[in-house]
């Protein structure tokens, strides 16, 4: 058996869902556009540099989830789904899933964005394994608090949480014939590191350069 891990935003996604889902919010006025926008743009130029505060990012990019009723967001986000996300999947990227699904692999998403806008997605590709930031939630109601559950699956906390998936399995790294894991960002390289085949898709540029020094397969699902 072989294990296939896939970051999101700008790999699977020709995209990034933790934007489109701002874009969304602020079409339906539910955040103010400057202010967002702006956040939004400086957060990402963390990111692209390899400087972002992820628990800083979090508490902006959760805090419009607690403002509303679990009902209405759930609504919400089955309209962004098929006017923002959709869109950005691509035919090769579906076919790159069902490639490794129909080989019998353990599949699973690792994103550093939110398990409220990424559970949907996940499921469109028809990847039943998602790992991802945990926005936390009252159990009695549904609400969101505001803050993340546990670590953030990003950077070295993508490494942390995929292993204790794969140990709640009763698995390793050890456990596959090869490991693949397919992104497209620099911040990924901590779980690149730990993969038998790390494959980089539509690089960014510091992922690109490190890419053709190690010798690593690039492909394009654009």
């Amino acid at each position: 058996m072989n294990l296939a891990l896939f970051d999101l935003d700008n790999t699977l996604l020709a995209g990034d869902s933790d934007f489109e889902w701002a874009q969304f919010l602020i079409g339906k006025g539910v955040v103010d556009r400057e202010v967002q926008e702006a956040r939004n743009i400086a957060f990402y130029d963390q990111y692209k540099a390899g400087t972002l505060d992820i628990h800083e990012f979090l508490t902006f990019q959760l805090a419009p989830l607690t403002r509303h009723a679990r009902t209405e967001l759930d609504a919400w986000h089955r309209e962004y789904m098929d006017r923002h996300i959709r869109p950005l999947i691509g035919e090769p990227a579906r076919q790159l899933v069902r490639q490794h699904l129909d080989s019998g692999d353990l599949c699973a998403i690792v994103t550093a964005t939110n398990s409220f806008v990424t559970g949907a997605i996940a499921r469109e590709f028809g990847i039943a394994h998602l790992i991802a930031t945990v926005a936390a939630v009252d159990p009695q109601n549904g609400a969101f608090s505001g803050s993340p559950r546990g670590t953030p699956s990003f950077r070295d906390g993508k490494v942390e949480r995929v292993e204790s998936w794969l140990e709640s399995l009763g698995l390793w790294w050890g456990s596959f014939a090869e490991s693949f894991f397919y992104s497209d960002s620099h911040n990924d390289l901590p779980l690149m590191g730990k993969v038998t085949t790390p494959v980089v898709v539509d690089p960014d540029q510091k992922l690109h350069r490190h890419s053709r020094e190690m010798g690593w397969k690039i492909i394009t699902l654009r």
